[in-house]
């Protein structure tokens, strides 16, 4: 029997990229308010301490790390107007050069990602990731089996990421979870849960309220003169 289609909102939203694509799912500042709050929160000395966000996009994620850390350094392969233009993989960085390494990586990217990462980082590391992320034997066997993280934290609400751009009002069907390695808790994995606090992190201010000027569709939309940037 031929099945049809699964057309339900669940499933045409899950996230697929080709392997060409920049994967800019910028990332919503209360998802790395949450990071902050409950899942590395027992670091505190984390105001005195420095971190590299190497794929910061146009900045969602680094504004917030900037009120906690002493300092954070950003950049990315793709110029969004935000940090430096740098090929994380291809950059030279002296190791424990940064405390931590935070960051929403590309998803194909991830595990070279973190492998770098454990040896730049003097404190940890930590991904934003798609829950999905811990499978693969692959995966297993080039990082989870020697380097096992020491936090897996999946966000009970689900964080929603839109294409070249933040939207309050989005909803998607994909898993998110903060995965942590931190050097002083090596081969101690925990699982832990980020509890709802969508509602409690959002700030005003979070969401532009004006269009993106560098996302394609709408550079496409500015050039046939079908939107004004105010």
């Amino acid at each position: 029997m031929i099945r049809p289609q699964n057309k339900t909102h669940a499933v045409m939203s899950q996230r697929f990229e080709p392997l060409t694509s920049p994967d800019d799912f910028p990332t919503p500042p209360w998802a790395t308010r949450a990071l902050l709050r409950y899942i590395i929160n027992d670091h505190t000395d984390i105001n005195l301490q420095t971190c590299l966000e190497p794929a910061c996009g146009r900045g969602y994620m680094s504004k917030v790390l900037q009120n906690s850390f002493s300092s954070v350094h950003s950049s990315d392969a793709y110029d969004y107007n935000y940090g430096s233009i740098q090929d994380y993989l291809e950059i030279f960085y002296e190791d424990k050069s940064f405390d931590w390494v935070i960051t929403n990586p590309p998803f194909r990217l991830a595990e070279k990602f973190v492998i770098k990462s454990l040896d730049i980082a003097r404190v940890g590391v930590a991904i934003l990731a798609r829950t999905v992320f811990i499978e693969s034997v692959g995966r297993y066997k080039t990082l989870f089996e020697a380097n096992p993280p020491a936090k897996f934290a999946q966000f009970t609400e689900r964080v929603p990421m839109v294409k070249g751009r933040l939207d309050p009002k989005a909803s998607t069907a994909t898993g998110y979870a903060w995965i942590v390695w931190e050097h002083s808790r090596l081969n101690s994995p925990r699982l832990m849960w980020v509890p709802p606090c969508r509602r409690k992190l959002e700030k005003l201010g979070d969401y532009p309220t004006t269009p993106d000027p560098n996302t394609e569709e709408n550079l496409i939309a500015v050039r046939q003169g079908n939107l004004i940037l105010r």
